[in-house]
């Protein structure tokens, strides 16, 4: 196709936002697209350079630079090596763009602004699979980013939940 969209991923580095980003390079990306890997601290920031950010997000940040460790220890971000061997390999093997934008706050809200402030076409999340009380109590975030935002949002499961 080639149209240059602008795909979200969700990552809290958890099994399903993995099989989210996984699903999304195998059946969503084409070249030229730009994949967009969206994780939100819920603490907020203390370091005064960082309270800039605390609205906005982070600056966008290259592939490159997502895989330098310093990098990383600076927004508070571990380095999860699975995700990196997906992303290098989606970025040479499909011709995409990667880059990461941090925020901080609650991720119902933060996905949602990140739809908007990122001009996405397209948003992949997992599921944590949460039960009905757990639900009812904690709330979804799933079921809010799929209600509020203003793309399609894709929701990948992990297998487990799946019915025989």
């Amino acid at each position: 196709m080639g149209k240059d969209r602008k795909i979200g991923v969700a990552m809290d580095f958890s099994k399903s936002s993995k099989m989210a980003l996984e699903w999304t390079i195998d059946n969503l990306v084409e070249k030229n697209d730009t994949v967009f890997i969206i994780h939100v601290d819920p603490h907020s920031l203390d370091d005064s350079r960082n309270l800039l950010w605390s609205k906005s997000g982070s600056p966008l940040i290259p592939l490159a630079e997502f895989r330098e460790p310093e990098v990383m220890k600076k927004y508070n971000v571990k380095t999860d090596i699975d995700v990196l061997d997906m992303l290098d390999t989606a970025s040479r093997q499909k011709e995409v763009n990667i880059v990461t934008k941090l925020y901080w706050g609650d991720a119902r809200e933060k996905l949602c602004e990140a739809v908007e402030d990122l001009k996405l076409d397209s948003l992949a999340m997992g599921s944590r699979g949460l039960g009905t009380i757990q639900r009812i109590i904690l709330g979804s975030v799933t079921n809010y980013v799929v209600t509020n935002a203003l793309c399609p949002v894709t929701v990948v499961k992990e297998p487990r939940f799946h019915k025989d």
